[in-house]
């Protein structure tokens, strides 16, 4: 009985980290396209061809990630506003963009 437990808790441990590493591919693309952006201009335009892609599709939904119009439309949002991802999923950065928020609310 503990031994299908733990083939199916390994398989799911599995499957995270296959998970987590495909993110780590697109958050590479992120970057790629955001390097791009700053040197000839066309990042939102790199990273929606390479999400519309076929490999792009697959790499996305193995990320957990829904290869639709609106997740593209998203990525070229963020490519477009040029913050780096590291940057982006920094404590620090979120902590300043609520600070913006509420000023800007204010």
């Amino acid at each position: 009985m503990f031994d299908s437990m733990d083939g199916t808790a390994y398989n799911q441990e599995q499957g995270t980290r296959a998970r987590k590493l495909f993110a780590a591919v697109v958050l590479a693309a992120l970057d790629d396209a955001i390097a791009d952006d700053k040197k000839y201009g066309n990042g939102p335009e790199q990273i929606a061809r390479w999400a519309r892609s076929r490999d792009g599709r697959e790499v996305l939904t193995c990320a957990g990630i829904d290869p639709n119009e609106r997740v593209v439309e998203g990525l070229m949002k963020f490519v477009g506003a040029g913050v780096r991802t590291s940057v982006a999923l920094s404590r620090e950065e979120s902590e300043r963009r609520a600070a913006a928020a509420i000023a800007e609310a204010a």
